[in-house]
Order: structure tokens, then C-alpha cells, then sequence
């Protein structure tokens, strides 16, 4: 088995595909730098060398029902080390046909040039959400999707992302006081922390700021309830059986339902009986949205539709953001990099919509984060018709998948593939990739409509955040990735605040 060690080399570190042995108890440590020098004497404004956290690798692919006991505690840990440098793969799980497209020129072909043949999301990730999100944008096909793309798009478009900016800064603003409230040295669950401002954010930015405010906790925490009890495997489509089968749907999931559907519906009334009061709110957008006939969105649709990007907007920037503060605790340079740059830049004084443009470096650690730790690490679609991949037959009712966790890390096509490594987003090379090696928002038409608006989020709050705190892990904490519907850095993630020096 393949895993990294969460120590730090200089030019002996193992390249990517090398196996690496021992285990990482604290999570990572800090970084020696290049060459020869101790953790103790090491400059640590160099670029260093810091390997992050990684499941355990099969050296080869394991057996049938061995991985499918895999995939149901953590769906990364399936992939042997042969996977990642393997531009194509296909195995057969059950009676289920899957193929990974692991390369820019599959992952282009599959994606966008037969779209129509692969749009449709994967039976488990449908009947996953189903229950929460009915015939939501994220997990619809068809007529249906095309309709809702058409009018939830321009709502969340990039050209929105300034209305939004105001609320989001002003939200970050008061998470960064309530740190400072707290004092020097205060234990913060790091991933809660960012799960509950990025819900405030987006329920603020979707619902307006005063019905945000009030009902951000109690979507949070049912989305977090629900997420945990949600099965990882279908196996009545592994199975080959037929779709309509009905899925067991336990009292905890029915339960989260309940919840999340009566505070949406309580907030789309209260907002009807308020609109009138000109706040930008998606809200506004879909209450105000009419369909290429004229036709309002139901009451059902405007629910399904806000609780598709309260999720996606919600739940995959709070993993990135607990990342990416988990990356930099562990990458002294990249810290005072970040730091250098939020001074220089910034100064002091809160950022303004021009300046997340100004800001390369803190958006290269986000980028970087991405690139590691994908929210959504498998892109699963179901084959509508017979086709062909890269020359190979894909039946219909296949999968095939692009794996953002298989791709970001494929070492054809990035050098030191599980180093993290802000510095290669920078410049003109931007990461030196197509962008269809690089996926955290998916691609192709389906690609994430709110990708800007999470982008701008991501950078803005560590940019605030950053710039009066650093984070420290706490002594002994094992950080590993686990992938439910997304990617987190486990349940907790334990760190200590420590207030910034004063600039320099």
C-alpha cells in the first residue's frame, strides 16, 4: 500500500508514482525546504517541499467485493497507484460497465463533444440527492435541465458575482471579528467554521441578509445530517435492476428532508411578503425568473433550485476553504507568501471587488487546494445510448467517469503530483494545463454555474481571514481525506487562531 509520509524532504522527496512507507500521525509538518537543511534551520520563506495527506494506495487493484467495502467508507481509497498515471480505465463492478477518462483529450471528448450522450448524472449520485434537491438543476437531464440552465444560469452568472461581493465581504468581516472577539490562541473546529460562514454567505446572498442571517444554522446543520447518513453505493444499479426500483430511504434522511423543506419553504414566504425592498438575492432572481413560455417557476422548482445552490455553494467552498487553511498550517512559505502579498496589496484595509484580481497568490492556494482536494472528486454520467471512448465501447447504461481526484494528481500531467505547490498557478502558465486536465468545477456544458461566485468567495475569505490570522493544527491531529458526496478533511479539523504580527 502506497501513502504519504506527512514529512518533509528536500530533493530526496519520492517522486509521484514512487511508493512512500510509514504513516502520518500529525497530519503533515512543516517544511525543510529544498536540500539538506532541518526543519529547525530551514528557510522557511523558500518554496519548500510539503506532501500532503493521501489515502492509502493499493499497489494493485483489489478484488470485487473488497473494493466495493472500500468505496462505501471512502470511495478515494479504491484506486491503485497504477490508476493515476493510466490515461484510461475500465472496470466492471457487478453487472455495471465503468470507464474513467483520466486524460484532457478523453475527458474533452466525453464531456463536451458527446455531451448528449453522457449529460446524465449517475444513478447513485441521483438517487443520492433526489430526496433533497427533487429535479433540481445539479442532478436533472434533459428538457428539464436545459430549461432550469436557461433560467438559473444568468442568476448566478459571473457578471452577478459584484452584486453579491458587499454581502459576502461584510459576512467574512464579522467572522474575522468574532476570531478576534475569541482571543489569541483560541480553538476553532476549523471545518465548522467554514461550513457555517460560507451557509451564512450563501443563505444572505441567495435569501437576503436579514432572512440569511436567521436561517443559516438550521440549513447547515440538517445539509451536514444529511450528508452523513446518505449511502455512498447503489447497488440496485450495480445490480443492473431497474431504475424505478425505489431506494430505502432511512428516518434520518427523511428527517433532514423534513427539515431543510420546511425552513426553504418558510423562507420563500417570508421573502414574497418582503421583496419589495430592491435587495439583490437569488431568491429575488428565481421568484422574478420566467421560462421560454412565459411561465413562472412552481413553488417546488424554487425550492429544488435553492437548495441545489445552497449546496453546491455551501458545502464544496467550506471544504475548500478548511483545505486550504489546513495546506498553509502545514507550508510556511506558502503562509508568508500569502501574507506578503495580503500586505502589499491590501495594506490593511478590506479588499474590494477589483482587488481579488489583484491578489495571484491567494488565488493560487485556492487553485492549488482544488487541485488536491476536489469537492466533488468523481464525475459520474450514465451512457443514454451505445457510444464509443477514445475508440473504446461504451454500452449504454454504462458509467463513465472523469475522476478529479485521478486526474489533478496523474503525474503525465503534473510534476511532483501530490506536492502542494501554489507556485504553479502562477504566471502565464496558469498550472501548465488544458483545461480539461483540471476539473474542480466540472467542465463542458454541465460545468458548475456558480463556478465564479465560489471562486470569488474562496479567495475573498481567506484574503480577510488571512490577513489577522494564521492557523495552527493541533498537536496530534490526523488529517485524511474522506469522501462522502464531498471531500472533507474528515468530521473535525482542531486548530488554534494566533492573531498576525503587524505587517510588514
Amino acid at each position: 500500500m502506497q501513502r504519504p509520509t506527512g514529512t518533509i524532504d528536500g530533493d530526496s522527496a519520492a517522486a509521484p508514482g514512487e511508493d512512500r512507507a510509514g504513516d502520518n500521525p500529525a497530519g503533515g509538518c512543516p517544511v525543510a525546504g529544498h536540500g539538506a537543511a532541518s526543519p529547525a534551520t530551514a528557510d522557511a520563506s523558500a518554496p519548500g517541499v510539503y506532501v500532503p495527506p493521501f489515502p492509502l494506495r493499493p499497489t494493485s487493484p483489489p478484488p470485487i467485493w473488497k473494493l466495493i467495502g472500500l468505496a462505501r467508507r471512502n470511495f478515494l481509497s479504491v484506486w491503485p497507484t497504477t490508476a493515476f498515471a493510466n490515461p484510461w480505465l475500465r472496470v466492471a463492478v457487478l453487472r455495471k460497465q465503468i470507464f474513467v477518462c483520466n486524460s484532457p483529450d478523453l475527458v474533452q471528448e466525453a464531456f463536451v463533444r458527446k455531451h448528449d450522450t453522457f449529460e446524465r448524472k449517475s444513478a447513485q449520485m441521483r438517487h443520492a440527492l433526489e430526496p433533497l434537491l427533487g429535479d433540481g438543476l445539479f442532478i436533472s437531464d434533459g428538457e428539464t435541465w436545459r430549461r432550469r440552465r436557461q433560467i438559473v444560469g444568468p442568476i448566478i452568472h459571473a457578471s452577478k458575482v459584484r452584486d453579491f461581493f458587499p454581502v459576502m465581504a461584510e459576512t467574512i468581516a464579522e467572522r474575522r471579528a468574532a476570531w478576534a472577539a475569541a482571543g489569541p490562541g483560541a480553538p476553532v473546529d476549523m471545518l465548522q467554521e467554514m461550513a457555517h460562514l460560507t451557509a451564512e454567505i450563501i443563505c444572505r446572498t441567495i435569501f437576503g441578509r436579514q432572512l440569511g442571517g436567521d436561517y443559516a444554522a438550521e440549513v447547515v446543520e440538517s445539509f451536514t445530517d444529511y450528508q452523513r447518513h446518505i449511502d455512498q453505493i447503489d447497488l440496485i444499479s450495480l445490480l443492473g435492476l431497474p431504475d424505478w426500483l425505489p431506494r430505502r430511504r432511512g428516518r434520518a434522511i427523511r428527517r433532514a428532508v423534513a427539515r431543510i423543506d420546511k425552513v426553504l419553504d418558510e423562507i420563500i414566504t417570508s421573502y414574497e411578503a418582503r421583496r419589495s425592498d430592491g435587495e439583490t438575492s437569488v431568491i429575488g432572481g428565481l421568484l422574478e425568473a420566467r421560462d421560454e413560455d412565459g411561465k413562472p417557476l412552481s413553488r417546488e422548482a424554487i425550492r429544488n433550485e435553492a437548495a441545489v445552490i445552497f449546496m453546491a455553494g455551501h458545502e464544496t467552498t467550506a471544504n475548500t476553504l478548511a483545505w486550504a487553511w489546513f495546506l498553509l498550517s502545514q507550508a510556511p512559505w506558502a503562509r508568508q507568501a500569502l501574507a506578503r502579498e495580503l500586505d502589499t496589496v491590501l495594506d490593511g484595509r478590506m479588499p474590494e471587488f477589483a482587488d481579488v484580481a489583484r491578489l495571484p497568490y491567494t488565488r493560487a492556494v485556492i487553485e492549488e487546494t482544488l487541485r488536491l482536494y476536489p469537492p466533488v472528486p468523481i464525475l459520474a454520467r450514465e451512457a443514454l445510448a451505445d457510444e464509443t471512448v477514445g475508440g473504446v465501447r461504451t454500452p449504454k447504461g454504462s458509467l463513465v467517469m472523469v475522476v478529479p481526484w485521478l486526474l489533478h494528481r496523474n503525474p503525465n500531467l503534473w510534476p511532483r503530483a501530490d506536492n502542494f505547490e501554489p507556485e504553479r498557478f502562477l504566471g502565464a502558465t496558469r498550472g501548465g494545463q488544458s483545461k480539461f486536465g483540471y476539473v474542480p468545477f466540472a467542465i463542458g456544458p454541465r460545468i458548475c454555474a456558480g463556478l465564479a461566485f465560489g471562486l470569488t468567495e474562496s479567495i475573498l475569505s481567506l484574503a480577510i481571514l488571512a490577513q489577522g490570522f494564521d492557523a495552527e493544527l493541533e498537536p496530534g491531529t490526523d488529517v485524511q481525506p474522506a469522501c462522502r458526496l464531498t471531500l472533507r478533511p474528515g468530521e473535525t479539523l482542531p486548530m488554534r487562531l494566533r492573531p498576525r504580527a503587524s505587517r510588514t
